[in-house]
């Protein structure tokens, strides 16, 4: 997890995506780490084995986040996943955002590239973390509305990838050829997805349940 404060969000972005709490209110933005399929994910389904499992990564993380709320009983605790859609269709919150201005992990942008080679092409944006590079997710935002934290100082996320010819084969990598991973090595990475774990993730959503071991009646 890594700590912010509400305002640090809202001040980048348009009305249209604030948050709608106090400026100074405490919030927490999780990652999931590569470690996170062993340790978390596969002892999640063992032990729901019997039960319905819609999206197994999702239904973990929400088991986890309800977990830690129960840390709290006297706090107010609202939790949004980065999944989650308001009725309007947007996100309920942009993870990528909350990640860089609470320094977890830099998001790279068209605007971080001054020569920009890709004319009328939409160019999407992504996270690269100082120690997993891409080989880790955004999950959920943590909010504790009756704590504000007017003293806490921004940290700024590490520019792990700081040259203009690097930020460009980052984009490409990610925009045009995501499938293959490269990616996510823009960096030399510390620790990265499993074998199994990449297997999973590159499986079609529907097809995944046989790769845990779960019946046609589990899902």
């Amino acid at each position: 997890v890594s700590l912010l404060q509400v305002g640090w969000y809202n001040a980048v972005l348009q009305p249209a995506f604030h948050l709608p709490y106090p400026d100074d209110t405490l919030a927490f933005v999780v990652l999931s780490t590569p470690a996170m399929f062993d340790k978390a994910l596969k002892p999640f389904v063992n032990k729901e084995r019997l039960k319905i499992i819609r999206d197994p990564v999702d239904q973990c993380v929400s088991h986890h986040l309800s977990r830690v709320k129960e840390k709290f009983p006297d706090q107010r605790v609202d939790v949004m996943f980065d999944y989650e859609m308001l009725p309007s269709r947007k996100p309920k919150f942009l993870a990528q955002t909350a990640a860089h201005v609470a320094g977890a992990a830099y998001y790279y942008q068209r605007k971080d590239v001054k020569l920009d080679p890709w004319g009328k092409k939409k160019i999407f944006g992504v996270c690269i973390h100082p120690k997993y590079g891409g080989w880790f997710a955004i999950r959920a935002l943590l909010l504790f509305p009756d704590i504000q934290v007017p003293f806490l100082e921004q940290p700024a996320p590490v520019d792990c990838v700081s040259s203009e010819e690097k930020r460009i084969e980052l984009l490409e990598q990610f925009n045009f050829h995501w499938q293959d991973s490269r990616y996510r090595d823009i960096i030399e990475v510390k620790e990265r997805y499993s074998e199994e774990q990449k297997a999973y993730f590159a499986t079609p959503p529907a097809e995944r349940f046989r790769l845990l071991g779960l019946s046609q009646e589990a899902q």
